[in-house]
């Protein structure tokens, strides 16, 4: 083990310590354990009777075979791993993360699953769900595992089900071959969301005996019927041969934030060799809201080979934001935005298709549409079945989109258009280079140059400013913008906090890794907003002025916090190590 990780080891495990009680989980643990470091637990169910606000639980790589389950009586289903435990606050959080170095890998395979098909009758022999992971808390940050091969009998079941909860950090969490959705947020309960899902990936989900239909029901991401709270965001995350959608909001009444997020051949199964009768395949379905607060911001994301939509809409009361996003070779249409109306109790629909205008309608800007295949933009659909109305009447276009200039790009305005995930089926992607194959090692995105704009890319500088950070005279279209850092980058610097200002900015200039961090401080100083500051944990410490950082960032880290130690400062897409001595 090098000293470079035993120095950051060292640091994170420090931090731990000092922020509250630390416990133990390993394959080989015993429950009637202390749960210290020689004497692990065996189970989280464990952890979460003893852990309180503040408590870390280092989870020990290996495979963990979950084979029974508790009742979990509010949902009225049955759980793998139950977590109730709560944090107090965004800054004193319960943390539950993979000890550094190693995967755990929680396995559902053995885990029995309930048999209720339509109606639970209160008690766990009639439940009709289960999932291996059941978060129903307030203030937990989840990182660095596995949750995979979730069995079904009647009902599709979610690899981590999300009830009633509060600001759920998940972080680098890979759900895949599920019976039923990835991950799934059911937000009904008031003053709930707030969820922030970082660098995480759902693939390969199947319901295959879902009594809904084969496939209906096994999304990637799924977040639905809230009405208020807080927002939950994506960040970073990755959705591909879900047998359903790659991420939906079906029934999401309250405003939901993804962005640098990726969406790839949802709709397909088996590593993307067959389709099953009954799956969607939207890559973004952000709908549909039946009131006037689900509308929903989609920015820097890109969907690709979806059977059927890249970002869909899907019949919203209520328009989305939808800004630098791009949209390749998708199956049916690239950008798809139909809607109606409701009446006012929310439940009666009174349309069948009607085109949102004003404050309503469809924000749409600098985005591609590679090819330009539209639906229920420009030109909608209308129809009013009490009115006996079926015509096609104009509605909003957006703006500064690749269909509004006329702009029918070709393979020479992108670096590359050849990926794995565009013509390797029946494979695992994960294992291999691309879009969508191993992370980095800080969970960031993979540097690829997959639909990148290339020099003199007809695309370039022809977009609108949105507050988003770009280089050159103007924004470019699409998620990637030609001559800026890498959105997944993670930068670092080992600048010494007690080093002057000018000393830091003199040495600088001297080496490529510093002037990497004088590159990324220069964007975030351009924007003239903030960024937050969280430990290696994910423990959000607070705010960075502005004007702080276009100096030696570690040195206004100092001064601020007052603590040696690694730090992240995250501005938009861009995160930033640094290491203050």
């Amino acid at each position: 083990m090098g000293k470079k990780f035993m120095f950051a080891l060292g640091v994170v495990l420090a931090t731990a310590q000092a922020f509250g009680a630390v416990y133990y989980v390993a394959p080989d643990g015993n429950d009637s354990n202390a749960g210290s470091e020689k004497k692990p637990f065996a189970t989280l169910n464990k952890a979460n009777k003893v852990v309180c606000a503040g408590d870390t639980v280092w989870i020990r790589g290996g495979i963990y075979d979950l084979h029974d389950t508790v009742f979990y009586e509010r949902y009225k289903m049955t759980a793998g791993i139950l977590l109730t435990a709560s944090g107090e606050s965004d800054d004193n959080r319960i943390h539950y993360l993979a000890y550094p170095g190693e995967r755990p890998i929680f396995d559902a395979t053995n885990l029995p699953v309930a048999e209720g098909e339509e109606h639970s009758d209160g008690t766990p022999e009639g439940a009709m769900y289960t999932s291996p992971f059941v978060i129903a808390a307030k203030y937990l940050h989840l990182k660095g595992f596995d949750v995979r091969n979730t069995p079904m009998i009647h009902n599709s079941n979610s690899g981590i089900f999300i009830y009633a909860s509060k600001h759920i950090f998940l972080e680098q969490i890979d759900s895949h071959h599920n019976a039923g959705p990835g991950f799934f947020a059911h937000d009904g309960a008031s003053g709930g969301g707030g969820h922030l899902f970082l660098n995480c990936d759902a693939h390969d989900n199947y319901d295959p005996t879902d009594w809904q239909g084969d496939g209906e029901n096994a999304d990637g991401f799924g977040v639905h019927y809230q009405y208020d709270g807080d927002t939950t965001k994506f960040v970073g995350c990755r959705a591909w041969w879900n047998s359903d959608d790659g991420y939906d909001v079906l029934a999401q009444e309250f405003p939901v934030v993804v962005e640098n997020s990726y969406a790839m051949g949802n709709g397909y199964i088996h590593y993307g060799t067959s389709k099953p009768p009954n799956g969607n395949g939207n890559g973004f379905k952000m709908g549909y809201s039946r009131n006037d607060k689900g509308r929903h911001i989609i920015k820097n994301c890109v969907a690709w080979n979806n059977v059927a939509t890249g970002f869909y809409s899907n019949y919203t009361a209520i328009g989305s934001t939808w800004i630098n996003n791009t949209s390749y070779k998708n199956g049916d249409r690239s950008f798809g935005m139909p809607s109606t109306l409701y009446a006012d109790d929310e439940r009666t629909r009174i349309a069948e298709v009607v085109p949102l205008t004003g404050d309503k309608a469809h924000v749409l800007k600098n985005n591609i549409a590679f090819p330009n295949k539209l639906s229920q933009i420009g030109t909608c659909w209308e129809k009013i079945s009490s009115q006996d109305i079926d015509h096609y009447v104009d509605c909003p276009a957006g703006e500064n989109n690749t269909w509004n200039l006329d702009l029918d790009l070709t393979e020479n305005d992108f670096v590359s258009l050849d990926d794995p995930s565009m013509t390797v089926t029946g494979e695992d992607l994960s294992t291999i280079p691309g879009m969508l194959g191993p992370r980095n090692e800080d969970g960031s995105l993979p540097e690829v140059d997959f639909l990148k704009l290339k020099k003199g890319s007809r695309a370039i500088d022809k977009g609108e400013d949105v507050g988003l950070p770009f280089a050159g005279k103007a924004p470019d279209l699409g998620a990637f913008e030609y001559g800026m850092p890498a959105s997944s980058s993670v930068a670092k610097s080992s600048s010494s906090a007690g080093k002057s200002s000018s000393s830091a900015r003199k040495s600088s200039s001297s080496s490529k890794k510093s002037s990497a961090i004088a590159m990324q401080s220069n964007v975030i100083a351009g924007v003239q907003v903030p960024a937050d500051v969280f430990d290696m944990q994910g423990r959000y410490l607070g705010t960075m002025p502005a004007e702080t950082l276009r100096g030696d960032i570690a040195e206004a880290l100092r001064v601020q916090f007052h603590v040696a130690g690694i730090y992240l400062v995250r501005h938009g897409k861009t995160i930033q190590q640094v290491t203050v001595k």
